[in-house]
């Protein structure tokens, strides 16, 4: 499924911060691993001439998406599957085990930009609804680098959400190092059965069902980015977030 909406800011808005949004959606079942890719983008503009932006997200050292606006306000894009390697020799999912799964970002652009990544973890059941059930926290996505490159924003994360900003301007060409690193599905997971008794041939026999079976862990990556041209204000307008950049260093007010 793919998205593209274009729109142009309230006069009100008196810096240009053009924002581009990658959105990718991870789906994998317990008994196998599934990809779909999904986007959303959106420009901003104000008063400055267009300019080229462009964003990547990286998967184990390759471009698995990315959203690229180039002169002639035309959107270039690369559609790729996620998770197609990660199961290596094995045939499903093995709960605890940690599977490679790095993520970082590109700058796949031609102007200076600071980076925001949006990470939605959640379960569906057998009919594909979002369950509440099991915890986001049963779903391990590994975050790495946080503090040195990484922030964490507590104020917009949840236990399903994580908000992380990226501490650096991201020049042309330049990839961020890794925000995540391994994915696993905690053994807890399972730890949750029902069991019922029949009698049987002067017998017992117990019957042992995991009360998620059938259910499927989701992993949702968004990448956002935003003109490094007075970042403060365009990061407001863009992402209603106050900030402070310094020598090009972004923190969280």
């Amino acid at each position: 499924m793919k998205k593209l909406k274009r729109f142009i800011s309230m006069p009100a808005v008196t810096v240009a911060a053009f924002v581009l949004a990658a959105a990718l959606l991870l789906t994998s079942g317990i008994g196998g691993a599934r990809a779909a890719l999904t986007y959303y983008s959106e420009t901003y503009a104000a008063r400055v001439a267009m300019s080229s932006i462009g964003v990547t997200l990286n998967e184990n050292g390759a471009a698995i998406s990315c959203r690229d606006y180039d002169k002639d306000g035309e959107w270039n894009h690369v559609d790729g599957a996620l998770l197609e390697g990660m199961l290596g020799e094995d045939t499903s999912v093995k709960l605890g085990k940690k599977y490679k799964e790095e993520l970082s970002v590109t700058n796949s652009g031609s102007i200076s930009q600071y980076v925001r990544v949006s990470i939605h973890k959640y379960w569906t059941d057998a009919d594909g609804k979002k369950c509440r059930e099991v915890s986001p926290a049963m779903i391990d996505l590994n975050l790495v680098n946080q503090d040195t490159h990484w922030i964490v924003d507590p104020e917009a994360s949840t236990e399903e959400r994580t908000v992380l900003y990226y501490n650096r301007v991201l020049g042309p060409g330049e990839t961020t190092p890794l925000f995540a690193d391994t994915l696993a599905i905690k053994e807890e997971v399972a730890a949750r059965v029902t069991q019922t008794e029949t009698k049987r041939d002067g017998g017992t026999v117990i019957t042992t069902m995991y009360d998620y079976d059938g259910y499927q862990f989701c992993v949702e990556a968004k990448v956002d980015a935003v003109q490094e041209h007075n970042a403060e204000d365009a990061i407001y307008s863009a992402w209603g977030r106050l900030v402070s950049v310094s020598d090009g260093t972004l923190s969280l007010k």
